[in-house]
């Protein structure tokens, strides 16, 4: 079964998703989002719903949790925690959250090895941070 990575921002939502075993996070897509915490949770609903439809289906979802890179939360932290506690009502899946310090610098840093012009890399970004986020909690499994 496959797991979904998630990058929550204010603007868009990055989606990374693992290979069948579970061993390896890839980019999947960025959507856009305006509005409020809900407005975000139900567009991430409607790609899990998307997605469990797959042949593999999901296991499970992990979103990046922002600190400041002392490890102190912060007002972004509490709007995605906000963000998972509705996300946990709307889904049977368990969700759980990884910390995203410098994930965003790292996918950035990974980007701009394959691709030289800073457009096409800021769109692919939050799928790319998602990747690292993914990555990071399929390793500490």
């Amino acid at each position: 079964m496959r797991v979904l990575g998630v990058d929550v921002g204010d603007k868009r939502i990055g989606f990374a998703l693992s290979d069948p075993s579970g061993t390896l996070a890839s980019p999947l897509q960025v959507i856009t989002v305006s509005g409020a915490v809900d407005d975000h949770v139900d567009a991430v609903v409607l790609e899990i719903d998307r997605l469990s439809d797959q042949e593999e289906g999901l296991a499970a979802i992990v979103v990046g949790l922002p600190t400041a890179l002392d490890g102190r939360r912060h007002a972004q932290t509490a709007r995605v925690m906000d963000f998972v506690e509705l996300l946990r009502q709307r889904t049977p899946l368990p969700v759980a959250v990884q910390d995203e310090r410098l994930s965003s610098y790292e996918a950035e840093r990974r980007l701009a090895l394959r691709e030289k012009d800073w457009r096409q890399r800021k769109s692919r970004l939050d799928a790319a941070a998602a990747a690292v986020i993914l990555q990071d909690y399929l390793e500490q499994l």
